[in-house]
């Protein structure tokens, strides 16, 4: 195994162990006033006016089971993602070009990135 694919593998097990903590309407609230009160203290109107449309549109569309459903569809995309790269990675391992699988190799362990960060949000 290369080294890049097992730091890939080191980096998803914190991250996965985190998942527990799930981003709320109140959170994603919180958040956009947060930037909302930075935005205006620094006096930057354009983003005071995109960040109090966002905290609008949030406030009226926002549930809790449309972000765990936005989740759950995120990991299924980066899963998905693994898969094809693992298939691509055994097809270069059979090729035995060395270039290929080092490649490959990266593009997995992008891959597990993101399914790992999929996971912690």
């Amino acid at each position: 195994m290369s080294k890049s694919l097992l730091v890939a593998l080191l980096l998803i097990a914190p991250a996965h162990a985190q998942s527990d903590e799930q981003p709320t309407c109140a959170d994603k609230e919180q958040r956009i006033l947060e930037r909302l009160q930075r935005a205006e203290a620094a006096g930057n109107q354009a983003q005071v006016r995109g960040l109090n449309k966002a905290l609008k549109e949030m406030r009226e569309n926002c549930s809790e089971e449309d972000l765990a459903a936005q989740r759950r569809e995120r990991i299924a995309e980066r899963e998905a993602e693994v898969e094809e790269r693992r298939e691509d990675l055994a097809e270069a391992r059979r090729s035995g070009d060395q270039d290929k699988i080092d490649k490959r190799e990266g593009k997995l362990a992008e891959a597990l990135k993101e399914l790992g960060e999929a996971r912690a949000e």
